[in-house]
């Protein structure tokens, strides 16, 4: 039965991270006719409540100490989203920019190690070349030239870092569908009002586009967070660390057949070599999972 049970959570999860993967094409085709920080403002506000409607009972008995530091990570998220659907907005090519940003998990460690002083395991160091060796390699379409929207990803990794050892750091005590709905909330509230600050109101939007937007609303933000959360409630974080790694290959796959995006053989060895950077950080939990599945 728990055979099962974890078989079916990664089953979910993977199905989590296609879903995520169709968000980058859905979010690509909504900007389109929408501008980016008011995109994502509205989006993360929208998918947020309806995340509280969902779990409501959870949102009872929650202490103030704790909302408090979801907000904040919630800031720092919006920080993070604000980069990344610049990337999105400017870039070109959809699987590359996948890749970079899920180096997020990779530097996760180091910004631990400059922030906290604390010691990365010995996978870190191991993975570090690869990542490096890799991000130069997707610079070599064009001659060694990053492309600017690429900067906006690694901006986008490094705060998915800083968050992740936020949330590591702050332990916040409550139900996971309560900490993602109010750090949409913030996330939301910080992109929306830099929108109104920086950028002109559409004054009109296509059906089309509100499609899109919607797709990415309930689909890639509600829809994926809402399996994500119960999927992860029924397997070990260690799996479910090692299965979202599959998002930027689904990225790259999907963004070939919807925009008919083409690397070069340089940028697909850059992005093997990231993907080889990933598993490698991810070292420990994939060793564990590899003695469950033996004792099994």
């Amino acid at each position: 039965m728990k055979h099962t049970s974890h078989l079916k959570a990664e089953l979910i999860l993977v199905l989590v991270t296609i879903i995520a993967a169709l968000g980058w094409i859905f979010s690509k085709e909504a900007l389109i006719g929408l501008p980016p920080l008011f995109f994502m403002g509205v989006r993360f506000l929208v998918a947020g409540f309806v995340l509280f409607l969902v779990g409501q009972k959870f949102f009872r008995g929650m202490s103030w100490q704790g909302i408090r530091q979801a907000c904040l990570v919630g800031v720092l998220f919006g920080i993070t989203m604000m980069f990344w659907v610049t990337g999105l907005d400017q870039g070109s090519n959809l699987g590359v920019g996948a890749f970079i940003t899920s180096l997020g998990v990779v530097l996760a460690p180091l910004v631990a190690r400059f922030m906290f002083a604390e010691r990365p395991p010995m996978s870190i160091w191991v993975a570090l070349p690869f990542a490096i060796v890799g991000l130069g390699f997707l610079a070599l379409n064009n001659g060694f030239n990053f492309e600017i929207a690429h900067f906006y990803f690694l901006g986008a990794a490094l705060g998915s870092a800083l968050q992740l050892n936020l949330l590591s750091r702050f332990s916040v005590r409550m139900h996971v569908l309560v900490l993602t709905a109010i750090q949409l909330f913030a996330a939301g509230a910080v992109l929306l009002g830099l929108s109104l600050l920086f950028e002109p109101l559409p004054h009109s939007i296509s059906i089309s586009v509100a499609g899109w937007f919607l797709a990415s609303t309930l689909i890639a933000s509600s829809l994926r967070f809402l399996l994500q959360t119960y999927g992860m409630s029924l397997t070990p974080v260690s799996h479910a660390a090692v299965i979202m790694n599959l998002e930027p290959v689904w990225t790259a796959i999907f963004a070939v057949f919807w925009f008919n995006e083409i690397m070069s053989a340089g940028q697909v060895f850059g992005c093997v070599l990231i993907f080889v950077a990933m598993l490698v950080s991810r070292w420990p939990q994939i060793r564990s999972i590899l003695r469950r599945v033996r004792a099994a």
